[in-house]
């Protein structure tokens, strides 16, 4: 009995001594181990904005006394606001900065979190961008034909207090703290039109134009003015505007010199002209309000003269209208042994042709250029065919293309070609409904565009499907040649309805999850307005009339 006793206390004291020891390891362990930083802050909530009162909700850091948070809208190159505050949840308004934040406006916010100790702060968190609503405002968004070089039309919806005003300020003014000019008065007839109009701004600038009711602001919208314009009596013009037969500007090409320019009148229809071009020429619509641009309209095409050189042939805000889509071209001429230097399309609506260029023979353009424009409803020769005329060796090229902030809807072929070119450059543009983009079938020596193709910030829908029946689209990116090209591409996405025969070279398919009609507002009737305002790229990609502004 007393061994076991003594058994006892000796295993009684092996356990005392044991729990000393993993004590003292413990608290040793406790004392050794070494302080470090606080996590960086994290949103519980994405950032938010209601009006112009941004809110921020962080998770809560158990061992976080407060919180700094920076407020910047050029990423942080400066700082507007730095605010200190022992909360998670922050709502960053007038009362707590001093004054309301801008609205309709792209902040980033970056935090971090503060330890009892300042050495162990967090690092700096960056908690994304968050956009301020639009002032609450009854004025119109204005559109492209709005403004001209010296004259901004103004817009809204008569609603509530009657528009009594309109002052002007400069496009840094963001306070709107002093106007330009004095005010302009509205008067009873344009307050029940919804439409007024400021004169006296200069060219290429940037204006703010608000409204008031008395002396109550009722919303503000940016303008920037266009460059200034063709004066009609200057050297070269010849202003047809007054004269508005369809054959006016037939009569006027036969007779203009050398590097003229023909000023046509906005709104008005002439016949797209048949005189075959030898001479540099630009064709323009001076500036305006109004969406209604100056149209060639007419069942045939445009040519171009053999045996001549000639600096440039350039369209200005007008529309080129095929009367039948399967037959009609802008050009289809049979040149021999012509070079042109330019060709342009600049701010043109083109569309119902079977094609909009196509050469033969020894036709050569140095540079194609599409800008600006919406282009849709074109056939088989695409918007360029240099094709072979029988029995005829194909020496006709397009050297250089440039698709620039253009949309493209309603499209079988882009570019088809039996030469090399030397370059194409695509940027900012929209495509929708384009079944085929790049055919270079010259064979050996003559498939390649030889400094490559750089495809960027764009959009591709999916194919077109002229029945409306479809339910699958397949789109052929390089349907011959190119084997030896070079693509560069970026920030480029595509529909998740697209359905590639074969894809144009490193352009991710389907890289937007959602199909071509969620994305854009109405794709058949030319409207890629984004209905879903939550696409990656809808700040940054596409053409630009489209975008969403910041």
């Amino acid at each position: 009995m007393k061994n076991i006793s003594n058994i006892l206390s000796i295993k009684m004291v092996l356990f005392l001594c044991l729990s000393v020891m993993l004590f003292n390891a413990c608290q040793e362990e406790e004392q050794n181990f070494e302080k470090t930083r606080l996590f960086r802050p994290v949103l519980s909530d994405k950032l938010t904005a209601e009006g112009n009162v941004i809110t921020v909700n962080m998770g809560k850091l158990k061992e976080a006394i407060g919180y700094t948070l920076e407020v910047s809208r050029d990423t942080f190159k400066t700082i507007d606001y730095t605010i200190k505050t022992d909360n998670n949840y922050v709502k960053i308004d007038e009362a707590l900065i001093g004054e309301g934040l801008y609205w309709n406006t792209l902040y980033q916010i970056r935090a971090t979190a503060h330890a009892q100790d300042p050495q162990y702060d967090s690092k700096v968190s960056d908690l994304g961008n968050v956009q301020t609503e639009r002032f609450p405002t009854i004025l119109n968004i204005p559109t492209a034909y709005d403004v001209t070089d010296i004259a901004a039309r103004v817009t809204w919806k008569p609603l509530g207090a009657a528009v009594t005003s309109m002052k002007v300020f400069a496009g840094d003014d963001l306070k709107l703290k002093t106007p330009l000019f004095p005010e302009t008065v509205v008067t009873s007839a344009e307050q029940l039109a919804g439409v007024s109009i400021v004169y006296g701004l200069s060219p290429e600038k940037k204006y703010q134009i608000a409204i008031y009711s008395g002396t109550t602001l009722r919303g503000w919208v940016d303008y920037t003015t266009k460059v200034k314009d063709i004066d009609p009596n200057g050297p070269g013009v010849i202003d047809i505007r007054a004269n508005q037969s369809l054959s006016a500007v037939e009569n006027a090409l036969a007779t203009a010199p050398n590097g003229a320019t023909i000023l046509v009148k906005r709104g008005v229809t002439y016949d797209m002209p048949t005189f075959a071009i030898n001479k540099s020429v630009t064709i323009r619509a001076a500036y305006g309000f109004g969406e209604k641009k100056a149209r060639l309209l007419k069942d045939g095409n445009m040519n171009i003269a053999s045996g001549v050189t000639i600096d440039y042939i350039r369209f200005i805000d007008v529309e080129i209208r095929g009367k039948k889509y399967d037959a009609n071209y802008a050009f289809n001429p049979t040149s021999v042994n012509t070079t042109i230097t330019e060709l342009l399309f600049d701010n043109c609506k083109i569309g119902t042709l079977r094609g909009i260029l196509r050469l033969r023979n020894t036709t050569s353009i140095t540079t194609y250029e599409i800008k600006n424009s919406v282009v849709d409803s074109i056939g088989g020769y695409g918007l360029l065919t240099c094709d072979q005329a029988p029995a005829t060796p194909q020496t006709a090229t397009v050297k250089n293309i440039k698709l620039t902030n253009s949309t493209f809807n309603k499209v079988t072929w882009l570019v088809v070609s039996k030469n090399n070119s030397q370059s194409i450059a695509i940027e900012g543009c929209t495509f929708a409904n384009v079944t085929n983009y790049f055919s270079y079938s010259g064979g050996t020596a003559n498939n390649n565009v030889t400094s490559g193709i750089s495809i960027k910030n764009s959009i591709f829908g999916h194919s077109w499907d002229e029945t409306r029946v479809a339910t699958t689209f397949t789109t052929t990116g390089v349907s011959t040649g190119l084997a030896s090209t070079s693509f560069d591409v970026g920030n480029c996405y595509t529909v998740s309805d697209i359905t590639w025969s074969k894809e144009v070279p490193n352009l991710t398919p389907k890289t937007y999850s959602k199909n071509q009609n969620d994305l854009w507002v109405d794709p058949q009737n030319n409207d890629f307005n984004f209905k879903d305002k939550t696409f990656i790229g809808r700040i940054t990609a596409g053409d630009p009339r489209w975008r969403l502004k910041l």
